[in-house]
């Protein structure tokens, strides 16, 4: 019974963890100034639907997506370092290996149909 009632708690305590996540990221995304703010909000739909699992948390102050605690992937304004592209970073915790090299970071100045599909195809790979 007591084994019952702290996995209950663990349970509820991860919803509430995963639900102040989100809240965070979404209150995050919504400071951004355009045209960051749409793509954020679309990024954020992107890996909502496209990996479930992964948990949106704020990462160094920029919206981020974990799975087990650790960050797979995030999203960098170009305000955040002044640059002239927004960022879609993948962490060592994503599986995008592909060889001796491969890309972890993508520059992202606009996103239509391709560059959507792209993202959710980057993230399926990178939580499988």
């Amino acid at each position: 019974m007591k084994k019952m009632k702290k996995v209950t708690q663990n349970t509820a305590k991860k919803a509430a963890t995963i639900a102040d996540g989100e809240s965070a990221v979404l209150a995050n995304i919504a400071e951004m100034p355009e045209p960051d703010r749409s793509m954020g909000e679309q990024i954020h739909a992107i890996i909502k639907a496209n990996a479930p699992d992964l948990s949106p948390r704020l990462w160094y102050n920029m919206p981020a997506y974990a799975k087990d605690g650790n960050v797979v992937c995030f999203f960098q304004t170009s305000q955040k370092f002044k640059t002239r592209y927004s960022t879609l970073g993948f962490s060592d915790n994503a599986k995008l290996d592909a060889g001796n090299m491969w890309p972890t970071a993508f520059a992202i100045k606009e996103l239509t149909a391709i560059e959507e599909a792209k993202i959710a195809t980057l993230v399926k790979k990178a939580v499988r």
